[in-house]
Order: C-alpha cells, then sequence, then structure tokens
C-alpha cells in the first residue's frame, strides 16, 4: 500500500487550477462544476472541482452565475488576462515596487525589452487625445 502511495503523483493546486481553468475555456459558454469535472475524465472529485472553482473565484480568475440550485462558471479573462493579473498580485505582495519593477526590467531580454517599451508608448499616447 506505501508503494502505491509513493508511485502516485499529487497535483499541485497551480497545476490543478490550470486545468479546470483549461476545461473552463472550452466550454461554449458558463459550464457547471460537473461539466468541468466529466471533461477533465472524472479523475477529480466533484467537490474538489467545487473547491478549485471557488479558489478562482477568490483570485478573480473565473464568475460564476446562478444555474437552478448550483452555479455556472465562466473564465474571467483570457491566458494573457490572468497571467497579468498573477503578476500585478505579486507585485501588490511587495513592499518595494520601484526595486521589484526595475529587476523584472533588467532581466529582460532584448525583445521583450523592445515589447515593453513599445507597449509602454502607446499607452502613454492614448492620454493625448
Amino acid at each position: 500500500m506505501a508503494e502505491h502511495r509513493q508511485r502516485s503523483r499529487r497535483r499541485g493546486q497551480g497545476e490543478l487550477e490550470a486545468l479546470v481553468l483549461s476545461a473552463l475555456r472550452e466550454a461554449d459558454g458558463p459550464a457547471t462544476a460537473g461539466w468541468v469535472q466529466e471533461r477533465l475524465g472524472g479523475d477529480l472529485a466533484y467537490t474538489t472541482v467545487v473547491t478549485i472553482l471557488t479558489r478562482l473565484l477568490a483570485k478573480g480568475a473565473v464568475t460564476r452565475e446562478r444555474a437552478g440550485r448550483s452555479f455556472a462558471w465562466t473564465p474571467a479573462s483570457d491566458q494573457a488576462g490572468l497571467a497579468a493579473h498573477k503578476m500585478r498580485r505579486l507585485l501588490d505582495a511587495e513592499n518595494d515596487r520601484e526595486a521589484v519593477l526595475a529587476s523584472f526590467v533588467t532581466g529582460l531580454g532584448p525583445d521583450d525589452e523592445r515589447l515593453l517599451r513599445e507597449l509602454l508608448g502607446r499607452t502613454g499616447n492614448e492620454g493625448d487625445d
């Protein structure tokens, strides 16, 4: 029995959240936890799926609406939006924003730095109208 437990790999919270979000993105509209569970092959317990969806709701990654006695869930944004949300949460958790941003920017490769400068230039120009 102990051998079996050692062989089975336990998935991390982030991995499960990514799987659930991926399933939601494949839906044609809002999806129930039961639909998500089926989409993932029934590998996860229904209660686990609901717990993950509730955590994603608290993080702002999904929205929900009443669907009978249950809820229907929808991703709050696309992959890029979710990644940006995570980056903002990490930045907000730090005391020295300037140091974090400076470290991030100096760690960028030349192509990413150029892209960031272009994006910042576009954002700055929007206020000129």
